[in-house]
Protein backbone atom coordinates (compact mmCIF):
# COMPACT_ATOMS: atom_id res chain seq x y z
CA UNK A 1 0.00 0.00 0.00
CA UNK A 2 3.10 2.24 -0.01
CA UNK A 3 2.46 3.14 -3.65
CA UNK A 4 -1.32 4.06 -2.95
CA UNK A 5 0.43 6.33 0.12
CA UNK A 6 2.37 7.93 -2.94
CA UNK A 7 -0.65 8.29 -4.61
CA UNK A 8 -2.63 10.13 -1.87
CA UNK A 9 0.40 12.37 -1.65
CA UNK A 10 1.22 13.11 -4.93
CA UNK A 11 -2.60 13.39 -6.46
CA UNK A 12 -3.28 16.60 -4.99
CA UNK A 13 -3.60 18.48 -7.66
CA UNK A 14 -6.72 16.98 -8.38
CA UNK A 15 -7.96 16.45 -5.14
CA UNK A 16 -7.46 19.99 -3.79
CA UNK A 17 -9.44 21.39 -6.98
CA UNK A 18 -12.23 18.64 -6.13
CA UNK A 19 -12.00 20.14 -2.10
CA UNK A 20 -11.63 23.42 -3.07
CA UNK A 21 -14.80 23.01 -5.14
CA UNK A 22 -16.99 20.91 -2.75
CA UNK A 23 -15.97 23.99 0.15
CA UNK A 24 -17.14 26.59 -1.76
CA UNK A 25 -20.68 24.67 -3.13
CA UNK A 26 -21.75 23.86 0.46
CA UNK A 27 -20.47 27.19 2.24
CA UNK A 28 -22.76 28.89 -0.99
CA UNK A 29 -25.73 27.46 0.67
CA UNK A 30 -24.30 26.12 4.00
CA UNK A 31 -27.00 25.72 6.82
CA UNK A 32 -25.52 25.98 10.51
CA UNK A 33 -27.60 23.98 13.03
CA UNK A 34 -26.66 23.43 16.41
CA UNK A 35 -25.98 19.50 15.99
CA UNK A 36 -25.81 19.40 11.88
CA UNK A 37 -27.50 16.49 11.76
CA UNK A 38 -30.33 15.89 9.22
CA UNK A 39 -33.17 15.64 11.95
CA UNK A 40 -33.49 18.63 13.84
CA UNK A 41 -35.47 17.87 16.23
CA UNK A 42 -33.55 15.96 18.59
CA UNK A 43 -31.57 18.31 19.20
CA UNK A 44 -33.57 20.30 21.34
CA UNK A 45 -34.93 17.04 22.72
CA UNK A 46 -32.25 16.08 25.15
CA UNK A 47 -32.57 18.23 27.88
CA UNK A 48 -33.03 16.13 31.13
CA UNK A 49 -32.97 18.64 33.17
CA UNK A 50 -36.38 20.28 33.09
CA UNK A 51 -38.21 16.58 33.10
CA UNK A 52 -36.47 15.37 35.83
CA UNK A 53 -36.97 18.42 38.10
CA UNK A 54 -41.04 18.29 36.73
CA UNK A 55 -40.71 14.53 37.92
CA UNK A 56 -38.94 13.46 41.07
CA UNK A 57 -38.97 17.01 42.72
CA UNK A 58 -42.58 17.19 43.95
CA UNK A 59 -42.89 13.27 44.26
CA UNK A 60 -39.71 11.83 45.67
CA UNK A 61 -40.94 13.96 49.11
CA UNK A 62 -43.74 13.14 49.19
CA UNK A 63 -42.97 9.25 48.82
CA UNK A 64 -40.33 9.60 51.64
CA UNK A 65 -42.88 11.53 53.62
CA UNK A 66 -45.37 9.11 53.38
CA UNK A 67 -42.88 6.51 55.41
CA UNK A 68 -42.83 8.82 58.15
CA UNK A 69 -46.81 9.17 58.96
CA UNK A 70 -46.31 5.64 59.91
CA UNK A 71 -45.31 7.08 63.48
CA UNK A 72 -48.92 9.10 64.16
CA UNK A 73 -50.19 5.43 65.94
CA UNK A 74 -47.25 6.04 68.14
CA UNK A 75 -48.60 8.84 70.27
CA UNK A 76 -49.04 6.38 73.17
CA UNK A 77 -47.21 7.14 76.74
CA UNK A 78 -44.58 4.17 76.01
CA UNK A 79 -43.90 5.08 72.81
CA UNK A 80 -40.36 6.11 74.88
CA UNK A 81 -39.34 2.81 73.21
CA UNK A 82 -40.77 3.40 70.21
CA UNK A 83 -39.48 6.78 68.95
CA UNK A 84 -35.86 4.93 68.87
CA UNK A 85 -37.57 2.25 66.85
CA UNK A 86 -38.85 5.46 64.84
CA UNK A 87 -35.45 5.91 63.70
CA UNK A 88 -34.20 2.39 63.31
CA UNK A 89 -36.79 1.82 60.28
CA UNK A 90 -35.06 5.27 58.81
CA UNK A 91 -31.85 4.58 59.68
CA UNK A 92 -31.80 1.46 57.43
CA UNK A 93 -32.81 3.78 54.15
CA UNK A 94 -30.69 6.54 55.44
CA UNK A 95 -26.83 4.68 54.43
CA UNK A 96 -27.96 4.03 50.92
CA UNK A 97 -28.63 7.65 50.58
CA UNK A 98 -26.72 9.25 52.97
CA UNK A 99 -28.39 12.87 52.43
CA UNK A 100 -31.57 14.23 52.37
CA UNK A 101 -33.91 13.65 49.09
CA UNK A 102 -32.83 17.36 47.76
CA UNK A 103 -28.53 16.00 47.38
CA UNK A 104 -30.54 13.05 44.23
CA UNK A 105 -31.98 15.91 42.61
CA UNK A 106 -28.37 17.82 42.61
CA UNK A 107 -26.74 14.24 41.08
CA UNK A 108 -29.39 14.19 38.36
CA UNK A 109 -28.53 17.61 37.57
CA UNK A 110 -24.65 16.93 37.33
CA UNK A 111 -25.20 13.74 35.08
CA UNK A 112 -27.36 15.01 32.70
CA UNK A 113 -24.93 17.48 30.96
CA UNK A 114 -22.19 15.06 31.27
CA UNK A 115 -23.99 12.85 28.49
CA UNK A 116 -24.03 14.13 25.15
CA UNK A 117 -27.11 12.76 23.82
CA UNK A 118 -28.23 9.78 21.47
CA UNK A 119 -27.12 11.39 18.03
CA UNK A 120 -24.02 13.02 19.96
CA UNK A 121 -23.29 9.73 21.19
CA UNK A 122 -24.22 7.62 17.91
CA UNK A 123 -21.61 10.43 15.92
CA UNK A 124 -18.86 10.70 18.22
CA UNK A 125 -19.34 13.82 18.63
CA UNK A 126 -18.69 16.29 21.92
CA UNK A 127 -21.52 18.74 22.66
CA UNK A 128 -18.68 21.10 22.34
CA UNK A 129 -17.27 20.32 18.98
CA UNK A 130 -17.59 22.93 16.31
CA UNK A 131 -20.82 22.32 13.81
CA UNK A 132 -19.48 21.48 10.69
CA UNK A 133 -21.20 23.61 8.06
CA UNK A 134 -23.65 21.72 6.08
CA UNK A 135 -25.98 22.34 3.12
CA UNK A 136 -29.31 21.06 1.97
CA UNK A 137 -28.87 18.55 -1.21
CA UNK A 138 -30.99 20.32 -3.41
CA UNK A 139 -31.30 20.56 -7.65
CA UNK A 140 -29.22 23.71 -7.60
CA UNK A 141 -26.48 21.64 -5.14
CA UNK A 142 -26.81 18.87 -7.56
CA UNK A 143 -26.03 21.36 -10.69
CA UNK A 144 -23.17 22.67 -8.68
CA UNK A 145 -21.62 19.39 -7.99
CA UNK A 146 -22.08 18.44 -11.68
CA UNK A 147 -19.89 21.32 -12.70
CA UNK A 148 -17.18 20.58 -10.39
CA UNK A 149 -16.83 17.15 -11.63
CA UNK A 150 -16.66 17.86 -15.53
CA UNK A 151 -14.15 20.21 -14.67
CA UNK A 152 -12.37 17.55 -13.29
CA UNK A 153 -12.31 15.63 -16.69
CA UNK A 154 -14.69 12.99 -15.71
CA UNK A 155 -16.92 14.03 -18.34
CA UNK A 156 -20.70 15.33 -18.72
CA UNK A 157 -22.22 11.48 -19.00
CA UNK A 158 -20.32 10.06 -16.04
CA UNK A 159 -20.73 13.36 -14.15
CA UNK A 160 -24.66 12.97 -14.31
CA UNK A 161 -24.46 9.70 -13.46
CA UNK A 162 -22.18 9.81 -10.73
CA UNK A 163 -23.84 12.90 -9.06
CA UNK A 164 -27.73 10.79 -9.86
CA UNK A 165 -26.10 8.26 -8.02
CA UNK A 166 -25.18 10.32 -5.24
CA UNK A 167 -28.46 12.17 -5.09
CA UNK A 168 -30.72 8.70 -4.68
CA UNK A 169 -32.38 9.04 -1.73
CA UNK A 170 -30.45 11.71 0.04
CA UNK A 171 -32.38 14.86 -1.80
CA UNK A 172 -33.41 17.12 1.27
CA UNK A 173 -30.74 15.82 3.55
CA UNK A 174 -27.77 18.20 4.95
CA UNK A 175 -24.29 17.18 4.17
CA UNK A 176 -21.04 18.10 4.81
CA UNK A 177 -17.69 17.90 2.85
CA UNK A 178 -16.62 15.00 4.23
CA UNK A 179 -19.66 13.15 3.55
CA UNK A 180 -19.87 14.71 0.24
CA UNK A 181 -16.16 13.22 -0.37
CA UNK A 182 -17.16 9.77 1.10
CA UNK A 183 -20.07 9.68 -1.24
CA UNK A 184 -18.46 10.57 -4.52
CA UNK A 185 -14.94 8.02 -3.03
CA UNK A 186 -17.77 4.96 -2.83
CA UNK A 187 -19.33 5.75 -6.20
CA UNK A 188 -16.09 6.14 -8.50
CA UNK A 189 -14.75 2.46 -6.46
CA UNK A 190 -17.65 1.29 -7.87
CA UNK A 191 -17.55 2.90 -11.32
CA UNK A 192 -14.06 1.58 -11.52
CA UNK A 193 -14.05 -2.16 -9.88
CA UNK A 194 -14.79 -3.90 -12.82
CA UNK A 195 -11.86 -2.42 -14.67
CA UNK A 196 -9.69 -2.94 -12.42
CA UNK A 197 -7.09 -5.75 -13.16
CA UNK A 198 -3.99 -6.60 -13.89
CA UNK A 199 -2.50 -7.91 -16.92
CA UNK A 200 -3.09 -11.24 -17.13
CA UNK A 201 0.05 -13.55 -17.64
CA UNK A 202 -0.79 -16.77 -20.61
CA UNK A 203 1.51 -20.23 -20.56
CA UNK A 204 2.12 -18.87 -24.35
CA UNK A 205 5.41 -18.62 -24.83
CA UNK A 206 6.31 -15.86 -26.22
CA UNK A 207 3.84 -13.47 -24.86
CA UNK A 208 3.85 -10.67 -27.11
CA UNK A 209 3.42 -7.43 -25.68
CA UNK A 210 2.61 -4.29 -28.41
CA UNK A 211 2.73 -0.97 -26.47
CA UNK A 212 1.37 1.67 -28.07
CA UNK A 213 0.18 5.42 -27.85
CA UNK A 214 0.78 9.07 -29.32
CA UNK A 215 3.79 11.13 -28.88
CA UNK A 216 5.22 12.02 -25.16
CA UNK A 217 2.77 9.25 -23.54
CA UNK A 218 5.81 7.54 -21.48
CA UNK A 219 5.16 4.30 -23.35
CA UNK A 220 9.49 3.71 -23.04
CA UNK A 221 9.55 4.46 -19.66
CA UNK A 222 6.56 2.61 -19.34
CA UNK A 223 8.09 -0.56 -21.12
CA UNK A 224 11.36 -0.27 -18.46
CA UNK A 225 9.55 -0.15 -15.73
CA UNK A 226 6.76 -3.24 -16.41
CA UNK A 227 10.07 -5.21 -17.97
CA UNK A 228 12.24 -4.65 -14.21
CA UNK A 229 9.07 -5.50 -12.19
CA UNK A 230 8.32 -8.82 -14.54
CA UNK A 231 11.95 -9.08 -14.04
CA UNK A 232 11.83 -9.33 -10.62
CA UNK A 233 8.67 -11.74 -10.68
CA UNK A 234 11.05 -13.81 -12.07
CA UNK A 235 9.88 -14.06 -15.76
CA UNK A 236 12.72 -13.87 -18.71
CA UNK A 237 12.03 -10.66 -20.45
CA UNK A 238 12.72 -8.90 -24.18
CA UNK A 239 12.61 -5.55 -25.10
CA UNK A 240 12.41 -4.35 -29.12
CA UNK A 241 13.11 -0.60 -29.58
CA UNK A 242 10.21 -0.85 -32.01
CA UNK A 243 10.78 3.08 -32.15
CA UNK A 244 13.26 3.34 -34.62
CA UNK A 245 12.95 6.32 -35.54
CA UNK A 246 13.84 8.30 -32.58
CA UNK A 247 17.24 7.43 -31.39
CA UNK A 248 16.52 8.61 -27.76
CA UNK A 249 13.63 6.13 -27.41
CA UNK A 250 16.26 3.19 -27.79
CA UNK A 251 19.12 4.34 -26.01
CA UNK A 252 16.40 4.87 -22.70
CA UNK A 253 15.17 1.73 -23.13
CA UNK A 254 18.82 0.49 -23.26
CA UNK A 255 19.17 2.03 -20.07
CA UNK A 256 16.26 0.75 -18.46
CA UNK A 257 17.61 -2.81 -19.57
CA UNK A 258 20.74 -2.92 -18.38
CA UNK A 259 18.96 -1.42 -15.08
CA UNK A 260 16.90 -4.53 -14.75
CA UNK A 261 18.63 -7.16 -16.84
CA UNK A 262 16.50 -7.67 -19.64
CA UNK A 263 18.10 -7.94 -23.48
CA UNK A 264 17.07 -4.98 -25.10
CA UNK A 265 16.88 -5.90 -29.69
CA UNK A 266 18.03 -2.44 -31.27
CA UNK A 267 17.69 -1.81 -35.11
CA UNK A 268 19.63 1.10 -37.15
CA UNK A 269 17.56 4.16 -37.27
CA UNK A 270 14.68 4.32 -40.20
CA UNK A 271 14.23 0.53 -40.23
CA UNK A 272 11.34 -0.89 -40.79
CA UNK A 273 9.14 -1.24 -37.29
CA UNK A 274 7.37 -4.12 -38.40
CA UNK A 275 10.57 -6.48 -39.41
CA UNK A 276 12.08 -5.25 -36.58
CA UNK A 277 8.98 -6.70 -34.44
CA UNK A 278 9.00 -10.07 -36.39
CA UNK A 279 12.44 -10.83 -35.91
CA UNK A 280 12.21 -10.02 -32.34
CA UNK A 281 9.58 -12.40 -32.04
CA UNK A 282 12.15 -15.27 -34.02
CA UNK A 283 14.49 -13.97 -30.74
CA UNK A 284 12.22 -14.42 -28.07
CA UNK A 285 11.49 -18.00 -29.29
CA UNK A 286 14.92 -18.86 -29.39
CA UNK A 287 15.84 -17.89 -25.70
CA UNK A 288 12.81 -19.05 -24.82
CA UNK A 289 11.62 -15.90 -23.34
CA UNK A 290 8.62 -15.90 -21.36
CA UNK A 291 7.59 -12.38 -22.37
CA UNK A 292 8.15 -9.88 -25.76
CA UNK A 293 7.92 -6.47 -24.93
CA UNK A 294 7.53 -4.48 -28.13
CA UNK A 295 7.87 -0.21 -28.18
CA UNK A 296 5.93 1.80 -30.83
CA UNK A 297 6.72 4.80 -31.98
CA UNK A 298 4.60 7.66 -30.51
CA UNK A 299 1.78 8.44 -33.48
CA UNK A 300 -0.69 11.26 -33.20
CA UNK A 301 -4.50 9.37 -33.65
CA UNK A 302 -5.40 11.96 -36.55
CA UNK A 303 -2.73 10.73 -38.61
CA UNK A 304 -3.89 8.45 -40.77
CA UNK A 305 -0.68 7.66 -42.09
CA UNK A 306 1.29 6.78 -39.09
CA UNK A 307 -1.73 4.47 -37.61
CA UNK A 308 -1.65 2.52 -40.92
CA UNK A 309 1.93 1.80 -39.77
CA UNK A 310 0.72 0.60 -36.65
CA UNK A 311 -1.63 -1.78 -38.22
CA UNK A 312 1.10 -2.83 -40.79
CA UNK A 313 3.06 -3.68 -37.38
CA UNK A 314 -0.36 -6.43 -36.13
CA UNK A 315 -0.53 -7.72 -39.51
CA UNK A 316 3.39 -8.64 -39.44
CA UNK A 317 3.35 -10.21 -36.16
CA UNK A 318 -0.01 -12.10 -36.98
CA UNK A 319 2.18 -13.70 -40.18
CA UNK A 320 4.99 -14.97 -37.47
CA UNK A 321 2.19 -15.68 -34.78
CA UNK A 322 -2.38 -15.53 -35.49
CA UNK A 323 -2.55 -15.42 -32.18
CA UNK A 324 -0.11 -12.27 -31.07
CA UNK A 325 -0.08 -10.00 -29.79
CA UNK A 326 -1.28 -11.71 -26.95
CA UNK A 327 -1.51 -7.93 -25.29
CA UNK A 328 -1.99 -4.64 -26.40
CA UNK A 329 -1.47 -1.85 -24.28
CA UNK A 330 -2.13 2.00 -24.96
CA UNK A 331 -0.27 4.10 -22.27
CA UNK A 332 -2.38 7.55 -21.72
CA UNK A 333 -1.05 10.66 -20.56
CA UNK A 334 -3.46 11.78 -17.88
CA UNK A 335 -2.46 15.56 -18.63
CA UNK A 336 -4.35 15.19 -22.07
CA UNK A 337 -7.51 15.23 -20.37
CA UNK A 338 -10.75 14.46 -22.48
CA UNK A 339 -8.23 13.93 -25.38
CA UNK A 340 -7.99 10.61 -23.90
CA UNK A 341 -11.09 9.69 -24.79
CA UNK A 342 -10.28 9.84 -29.00
CA UNK A 343 -6.75 7.82 -28.59
CA UNK A 344 -8.43 5.03 -27.08
CA UNK A 345 -11.60 5.33 -29.63
CA UNK A 346 -8.74 5.61 -32.76
CA UNK A 347 -6.34 2.95 -31.33
CA UNK A 348 -9.05 0.13 -30.45
CA UNK A 349 -9.77 0.53 -34.01
CA UNK A 350 -6.74 -0.25 -35.10
CA UNK A 351 -4.73 -1.88 -32.88
CA UNK A 352 -7.25 -3.37 -30.87
CA UNK A 353 -6.54 -2.16 -27.42
CA UNK A 354 -6.65 -4.78 -24.98
CA UNK A 355 -5.94 -2.54 -21.58
CA UNK A 356 -4.74 0.76 -20.42
CA UNK A 357 -1.54 2.15 -18.73
CA UNK A 358 -2.55 5.50 -17.38
CA UNK A 359 0.64 8.00 -16.55
CA UNK A 360 1.49 11.34 -15.22
CA UNK A 361 -1.28 11.15 -12.59
CA UNK A 362 0.98 13.22 -10.21
CA UNK A 363 1.21 16.35 -12.92
CA UNK A 364 -2.54 16.90 -13.43
CA UNK A 365 -5.18 18.34 -11.97
CA UNK A 366 -7.66 16.46 -14.06
CA UNK A 367 -7.21 12.45 -13.15
CA UNK A 368 -11.00 12.02 -13.41
CA UNK A 369 -10.16 11.32 -17.17
CA UNK A 370 -9.56 8.00 -16.03
CA UNK A 371 -13.05 7.78 -14.62
CA UNK A 372 -14.50 8.60 -17.80
CA UNK A 373 -12.75 6.07 -19.99
CA UNK A 374 -13.41 3.06 -17.43
CA UNK A 375 -17.67 4.34 -17.10
CA UNK A 376 -17.27 4.91 -21.29
CA UNK A 377 -15.32 2.11 -22.43
CA UNK A 378 -14.75 -0.50 -19.76
CA UNK A 379 -11.41 -1.37 -20.57
CA UNK A 380 -8.85 -3.05 -17.83
CA UNK A 381 -7.07 -0.29 -16.14
CA UNK A 382 -4.02 -3.08 -15.45
CA UNK A 383 -1.40 0.02 -13.76
CA UNK A 384 -0.93 3.87 -13.48
CA UNK A 385 2.24 6.08 -12.67
CA UNK A 386 2.70 8.78 -10.33
CA UNK A 387 6.44 9.70 -11.14
CA UNK A 388 9.74 8.18 -13.03
CA UNK A 389 11.21 6.30 -10.15
CA UNK A 390 10.94 2.20 -11.13
CA UNK A 391 8.52 1.89 -8.30
CA UNK A 392 6.29 4.85 -9.56
CA UNK A 393 4.01 2.43 -11.89
CA UNK A 394 1.94 0.09 -9.94
CA UNK A 395 -1.38 -2.15 -9.94
CA UNK A 396 -4.61 -0.09 -10.16
CA UNK A 397 -6.43 0.08 -7.03
CA UNK A 398 -9.95 1.05 -7.63
CA UNK A 399 -10.49 2.21 -3.65
CA UNK A 400 -7.16 4.09 -3.05
CA UNK A 401 -7.28 5.85 -6.31
CA UNK A 402 -10.90 6.82 -5.43
CA UNK A 403 -9.68 8.21 -2.09
CA UNK A 404 -6.85 10.07 -3.41
CA UNK A 405 -8.54 11.70 -6.13
CA UNK A 406 -11.59 13.01 -3.85
CA UNK A 407 -9.19 14.01 -0.80
CA UNK A 408 -11.15 11.55 0.88
CA UNK A 409 -10.25 11.18 4.63
CA UNK A 410 -8.61 14.46 4.59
Amino acid sequence: MSFFKKLKDRLTRSSSKLEQGLDAIVEDGADVSPQGEDVPAPAPQPSPAPTDTARPAPQEPAAVQTEVPAPPPVPVPPPAATPPQAPAPTAPPVPPTPSDPTPPEKTTNREAPAKPGLLGRLMGRSAAAPAAPRRVLDDEMLEQLEELLIASDMGVETALRVTANLAEGRMGRRLSVPDIKELLASEVARIMEPVARPMPLMPKRPQVVLVVGVNGSGKTTTIGKLASQFRAAGKSVVIAAGDTFRAAAVEQLQVWGERAGVPVMTAPEGTDPASLAFDAISKAEQDGADLLLIDTAGRLQNRADLMEELAKIVRVIRKKDPSAPHNTLLVLDATTGQNALSQVETFQKLADVSGLVMTKLDGTAKGGVLVALADRFGLPIHAIGVGEQIDDLDAFDPEEFAAALVGAGT
